[in-house]
C-alpha cells in the first residue's frame, strides 16, 4: 500500500482552509483531511509511508486547464509526436495536473495527427499532466471572428468530422459559431457523443445563442474575445455571459485579454459555479520576449509578455499560468482563494462528469494535488494520482 502523508499544509479547497493541515493519500486517493492536533507526534516516514512537508505552502487542487495550446515552443498541432510529451510536462510544471490539449483551425489532416499524438501520450502511461481528452478550437468557427486562427481553414460544422477525429481520442470540448447553418443541431449531436459544445469566435446574436441553448449548450470559449459585445440594442454573447446564469464562461486572466475591472465585473457579477479559469497559452509561454513563431501558418511575435499576430497585431493567445490566473483574479477582487479555487479546476471538472473525484483536496477525491508558494506563487511540488511529479 503507497501512503503519503502530507504535513504543515495550508489547505485550499472548496469552502475549505485549513491553515495547518495534514494530509493522508493512500494508493492514490485522499484519505482525510484534519488540523494538525495540539502536541501531535511528528509522522514518521517508513517502508510504506514518504513524509513531504509543505511548509506552511498552500495545497490547492491540481489546476485544470481545458484550453491550451501550447508551452515551452511546442503546440499541440506540431507534427511532431514529442510535442504533447514536452508541452505536457510544461504545464505540470505551472501546477497543471489535467489537460485537455487545444487544436488550431487546421486542415482535418493535422487535426488526425494531433489525435494520433495524444493517444500516443495515452499509450506511454501520460507520465505528465493527464489528457484525458483534447479540445477542438474550430475549425467551425465564423471566418469574422477568427482572431489568430488561420480563416484559410474554415469550414461548416460537420459531425462525420468530428466523428472521425474522436475515434482516435477523445474530444472532450469543441468551440465552434453556434450562427452557422446548423449549429444547434450540432449542439445537439456532440451532446450525444459525450463532447461539450461551446460557443466561440463567434457573431452571434444572443437568439443564435438560446436556439443551442435549448437543445444543452452551456459553455462560451474565452469570454469576451471573439464573440459579440454588449449593446443595449443586441446584448450579443457577453450580454448572455451574463444574463443566463449557468453557462460555463472560460475567462483568461491574465489581465491582458480582459482589463483588471473587467476581471473584476465577471467574477463578482457571475456565479463562481459558472467560471472556468483558463490560460489560452501558446507555444511562445515559458519563453522570453523576442520569441517568434507562426500558429496555423499566422506569423506571430510575443512583445512584453503579450503574444500578437505580426499582420494586424491581433492577440493570439497568452503566455498565462494557470495559478498566475488564480493569483490575479485574488488581488483584483479581494475574493477569498476558498471560494475562487473552484474556478481552477473543480469547476471543469464538474462539467466533464469528474466532480465526484477531482477538483477537490477531499477525503475519496483522486490526489492530484498542487503546493503553491503563497508569496510568490511558484509551484513546489505537484501530486498526480498521488504520485509526486514535482
Amino acid at each position: 500500500m503507497r501512503r503519503t502523508v502530507i504535513t504543515n499544509a495550508h489547505v485550499i479547497s472548496p469552502d475549505v482552509d485549513i491553515a495547518d493541515a495534514v494530509v493522508v493519500v493512500e494508493n492514490g486517493i485522499v484519505q482525510s483531511v484534519r488540523a494538525r492536533r495540539a502536541n501531535a507526534r511528528p509522522v514518521s516516514p517508513d517502508a510504506e509511508t514518504t513524509v513531504v512537508d509543505a511548509k506552511g505552502q498552500y495545497l490547492m487542487p491540481g489546476f485544470i486547464d481545458v484550453h491550451t495550446h501550447g508551452a515551452l515552443g511546442y503546440d499541440f498541432c506540431d507534427a511532431d509526436p514529442d510535442a504533447i510529451f514536452q508541452f505536457a510536462k510544461a504545464k505540470l510544471e505551472e501546477g497543471v495536473t489535467t489537460v485537455l490539449p487545444t487544436t488550431l483551425t487546421v486542415s482535418h489532416a493535422d487535426l488526425m495527427k494531433s489525435a494520433g499524438n495524444a493517444r500516443k501520450y495515452a499509450d506511454a502511461g501520460m507520465p505528465y499532466a493527464k489528457v484525458p481528452g483534447i479540445h477542438l478550437e474550430g475549425p467551425f468557427i465564423n471566418p469574422k471572428c477568427c482572431g489568430a486562427q488561420n480563416p484559410k481553414f474554415v469550414r461548416k460544422p460537420d459531425v462525420r468530422e468530428l466523428k472521425e477525429i474522436a475515434a482516435v481520442y477523445p474530444v472532450k470540448l469543441i468551440s465552434y459559431a453556434v450562427e452557422a447553418e446548423g449549429g444547434d443541431k450540432f449542439a445537439k449531436e456532440c451532446l450525444k457523443l459525450g463532447v461539450v459544445p461551446s460557443c466561440g469566435h463567434t457573431g452571434a446574436k444572443f437568439a443564435d445563442l438560446m436556439k443551442a441553448y435549448k437543445v444543452g449548450l452551456r459553455h462560451m470559449t474565452h469570454f469576451c474575445n471573439q464573440m459579440t459585445p454588449l449593446h443595449h440594442r443586441e446584448i450579443g454573447m457577453v450580454g448572455a455571459g451574463f444574463l443566463v446564469e449557468d453557462l460555463n464562461t472560460e475567462v483568461i486572466c491574465d489581465k491582458i485579454h480582459l482589463c483588471p475591472d473587467m476581471l473584476k465585473l465577471v467574477f463578482t457579477r457571475r456565479s463562481l459555479e459558472h467560471v472556468q479559469i483558463i490560460t489560452d497559452s501558446l507555444r511562445c509561454s515559458h519563453c522570453k520576449d523576442g520569441y517568434a513563431f507562426t500558429m496555423g501558418g499566422l506569423e506571430v511575435k510575443l512583445e512584453n509578455g503579450e503574444a500578437r499576430l505580426v499582420k494586424g497585431g491581433n492577440l493570439a493567445g497568452s503566455t498565462l499560468w494557470l495559478g498566475k490566473g488564480l493569483k490575479n483574479v485574488h488581488d483584483v477582487t479581494g475574493i477569498p482563494l476558498k471560494d475562487l479555487v473552484r474556478t481552477s479546476s473543480w469547476n471543469q471538472a464538474i462539467e466533464l462528469g469528474w466532480g465526484d473525484r477531482l477538483g477537490k483536496v477531499e477525503k475519496g477525491y483522486v490526489a492530484d494535488l498542487v503546493v503553491v508558494n503563497p508569496k510568490s506563487w511558484k509551484i513546489s511540488a505537484v501530486f498526480v494520482d498521488g504520485e509526486q511529479r514535482i
